[in-house]
């Protein structure tokens, strides 16, 4: 066979069988603040915060609770009170219908016992994804009687605290709840029941004015917008410029308001470390 010939010789074609591998569109994860895009499970693993540049993705009620409680150690209070229309309010009922389908709770915060590190604890979540964690006559009502009951069988409390601010559907009745919840905590203080407040993304209104700015140790989130009224309205009350970074949780740990901005993955182990020091207790392993 010529050389020639060689190259003319037909070649039969091998069929590689390769297998399209998809990745549905909803596995994948982008953080709105670098753009970074990865594997949902990966933020997940990493408690939504973005393996790139730090940021706090919003979390859910119901994952603070789990990042907050020992496993199977929470059980409900108070989950049967429901929020009604006492002043009327034109639509709503129908949003409260609408909240309690979309946010998965009776209202706008989660409140029990649970324990932390074995040890017991009263918790209380605020629900962002019930009318944006808005403080209503229940919210006000499920946190005061928190707070006594932590009084009263001397268990220390942790409130999560997310929220616009007061329900403007329910007028002074909501604004009303900020002295109720002071009240009780005061009474709290007075038993010396320890209380931690955790400010997450975003803490502002008259739950800002409140409960959430009254805990014997006050955390923060990483860049959480934590303050009363918004920066525009403030802006145009003073007639100045703002600081940069003004009612981020950093500029008020700057300023003395916060005690410490916590990476949510180290919240559940400095939250229990505080418990122990704040009630004399040593900490696991210390020498007896």
């Amino acid at each position: 066979m010529t050389v020639m010939a060689w190259f003319k010789k037909e070649r039969k074609t091998k069929s590689a069988i390769r297998e399209k591998l998809e990745i549905p569109a909803d596995a994948w994860e982008k953080c709105e603040s670098c753009g970074h895009i990865d594997i949902r499970e990966k933020f997940e693993r990493a408690l939504s915060v973005c393996p790139e540049c730090g940021t706090h993705k919003r979390f859910t009620a119901e994952e603070y609770i789990e990042l907050l409680t020992d496993e199977g150690s929470w059980k409900e209070l108070f989950g049967n009170l429901q929020s009604v229309d006492p002043l009327g309010f034109e639509h709503y009922a129908d949003r409260l219908v609408n909240a309690r389908k979309k946010g998965g709770g009776s209202d706008a915060i989660y409140t029990g016992v649970g324990k932390l590190e074995r040890r017991p604890v009263h918790l209380g979540v605020m629900n962002f994804r019930f009318m944006g964690g808005s403080m209503g006559s229940v919210v006000g009502e499920k946190i005061a009687r928190l707070a006594r009951r932590s009084a009263e069988k001397r268990i220390p409390m942790i409130l999560v605290c997310t929220s616009g601010g007061a329900r403007m559907q329910e007028g002074a009745l909501s604004l009303m709840q900020m002295a109720k919840t002071s009240a009780a905590i005061a009474e709290m203080r007075l038993a010396g029941v320890p209380y931690i407040s955790i400010l997450t993304d975003p803490t502002t209104g008259g739950v800002s004015a409140s409960f959430a700015m009254q805990g014997d140790v006050i955390l923060a989130e990483p860049g959480a917008v934590i303050g009363f009224a918004g920066q525009r309205v403030i802006k145009q009350t003073i007639g100045q410029d703002l600081p940069e970074g003004f009612q981020t949780a950093e500029f008020l740990l700057e300023k003395g308001q916060v005690d410490e901005v916590v990476p949510r993955g180290s919240l559940r182990e400095l939250t229990a470390r505080l418990l122990r020091h704040m009630q004399g207790q040593r900490s696991r392993g210390a020498a007896a």
